[in-house]
Parts: C-alpha cells; structure tokens; sequence
C-alpha cells in the first residue's frame, strides 16, 4: 500500500519518559489540586470585595483544578510507555482539556496583567470603572475564543497505532504539512508569543511608573510590579520550553522527511510538555500578589486559624496535666 507523505507518521520509545513523567505528573496533580483548592476557596467563600482581576483569576482557577484530574490519566498513560487504554472519546476530551488549559492559562493571566496595566498607568481610562459584569463579558469571550481555537481537537481521532500500543496524541510527527496540523502548531505558538508581548508591554510600564512615582503609601505601583513579573515568569518557565521545542520540530519537518531526525526534539517537547502543566501549580502564587484584597483575605484567614490553634493549646496543656497527673497518682497508689 502506498502511503502519501502527510500519512507516514514518527512514533518513538523513550524509556527515559516513561519512568520520569509519571511521577512528576502526580506531584503536579497533588500540589496543584491542593493549591487550587485554597484558592477558590479563598475566591468563593472569603473575598469581601470583588473586583475584575478576581474574576479572571477565578476562572483560571477554575479551569487549572479542572485539567488537574487529567494528569493522573497522562501519567498512567506514560506508565504504559505511552499506551492508551480508555478510548476514544476520553482522549478526545483529555487532549481538548490539556489544550485548553494552556490557552486558558496563557490568556487569563494576560488579562490580569492588562487589567493592572490599565489600573496602573492610566488610572482616569474608563475602562477603569468598567464593573464586574465587563469582566465576566471579558472572560466569556476569552472562553468562546479558545473553544473556537481548540474545540477541534473534539472532532478526530488522535489515535497512533505502534508495537502493539495505542497512542493518544495531539503532536504526532507526521511527514508533511495538513491544514488542521498547520493550524494547530500555529495556534500552539501564537498563543505564546502575542500574549508575551502584552505582558513584556505591561511589565516595562508598571516597572518605569514605579521609578518615576516617588510616593507610593499603599503599595499599589510595587505589588502590580510584583504581579506582573510573577507572569513573566511563568510564562518563561511554563509556557516557553515547549514553545521553542515545537518550533524546532516544525523547522526539522522543513528539511527532513525521515523519523531519525526528530527522534531528539521530540523527547525535548514531551519533556517540556510538562513545564506547561506547571503552570497550575505555580498559578496560586501568583493570585496572592494579583490584588490586596487577596492577600489580605488569606492573612486574615491564616491569623484566625493561627489564634484557634492558639487558643486551643492552654486547654489542651491542661487536658494533657490532669492526665498526668492521674496518671502518676494512679502509679503512687
């Protein structure tokens, strides 16, 4: 049977992938479930004032807790060495979450940057007085728009079949160049470095309105600083690994048309593939620098846990004496 070129397709084994993705999977499950959590917790049920960034955040929250239950499936997918067990459907909905989760990370994060921005450096705009339900409007739009740019990934089977395994992938290296493959590496990168820029914009503005504000009671100036800098950092670690591994990827497709030349960047991207999923754990740091009313609400929780605890303790020093001291009295009889 002859197979055209945009139909032969590259599957690698990676040893390496099976045995360490895994279990760096689960800890970004545990610590990221956990973090996201408090924060909408925090978001839900103690924020006494909401304001724009909150409810860009809550959805970022939202969307980071719900692709978590996804990495249990990834990793034991790697466990397998790389072999799906759950069917089509399931793979379908994972790689559509995962997907949409980097998008979603990415574009809400660039929003609140935006948001601070504006806050910051022109504080009479009207934008400024625009009132939550601007930002729920902002934040369906957002959503429409990754559906839009993902919801294909719904569409197709993302199935590989290889020494008996079946692989359920979104960037399988297949020889040529189809619309829907083109459309998807394009998204991957523009995604990355559009909203870069916006936040590279915002970071350099906020940080020359610091130096050029002399007085400065509240913090304001300095915590926007702190938060916009918190994104770029996370897109540097999260979201530019991957970024730059797929564009190799892509220029390697250019030149070569055989497997053994994208053995290497493959294991770069699948490697740095989960930096990208690092982004939900890192995410509830940056909600605590996002606005005061967020870090002064988790204070304000945290000092009364803290005072329960402390209450608790004389009583229980006393609970803990009388024991002993029966105890002791009990031994002398």
């Amino acid at each position: 049977m002859n197979l055209t070129r945009s139909e032969v397709c590259c599957a690698f084994k990676s040893p390496i992938l099976d045995q360490v993705l895994p279990p760096v999977l689960i800890l970004e499950f545990m610590f990221g479930l956990m973090g996201n959590f408090v924060a909408l917790w925090m978001f839900i049920f103690h924020m006494d004032t909401w304001k724009p960034n909150a409810v860009y955040l809550t959805h970022l929250a939202v969307a980071d807790s719900i692709v978590l239950f996804c990495l249990p499936f990834r990793a034991d997918y790697y466990r397998r060495g790389k072999n799906w067990i759950y069917g089509d459907a399931p793979c379908r909905i994972l790689l559509f979450m995962l997907a949409a989760n980097r998008a979603a990370g990415i574009f809400f994060l660039t929003a609140v940057a935006v948001d601070r921005y504006f806050k910051i450096v022109h504080p009479l705009n009207r934008i400024n007085h625009f009132g939550l339900g601007y930002a729920l409007g902002v934040s369906l739009g957002l959503w429409a728009l990754i559906f839009l740019a993902t919801g294909y990934l719904l569409a197709d089977e993302h199935f590989f079949y290889s020494s008996n395994r079946t692989q359920c992938e979104s960037f399988n290296i297949c020889m040529g160049f189809t619309p829907l493959s083109t459309w998807h590496n394009a998204f991957y990168v523009m995604q990355f470095f559009l909203p870069t820029a916006i936040v590279a914009f915002c970071t350099i503005r906020i940080t020359w309105q610091l130096r050029n504000r002399t007085l400065d009671k509240k913090g304001k100036v300095k915590r926007a600083v702190q938060f916009v800098l918190a994104v770029a950092l996370i897109f540097i670690i999260c979201f530019f690994p991957s970024t730059i591994s797929r564009i190799a990827v892509w220029i390697l497709k250019v030149w070569y048309d055989e497997c053994r030349y994208f053995e290497k960047a493959n294991l770069a991207f699948y490697t740095s593939v989960c930096f990208t999923y690092f982004n939900s754990v890192l995410n509830p740091v940056v909600y605590y620098f996002s606005s005061p009313a967020f870090s002064g609400t988790f204070k304000k929780v945290l000092n009364k846990l803290l005072r329960r605890s402390d209450e608790k303790d004389p009583a229980e020093m006393d609970n803990d004496t009388k024991i002993s001291r029966n105890v002791s009295s009990d031994m002398n009889n």
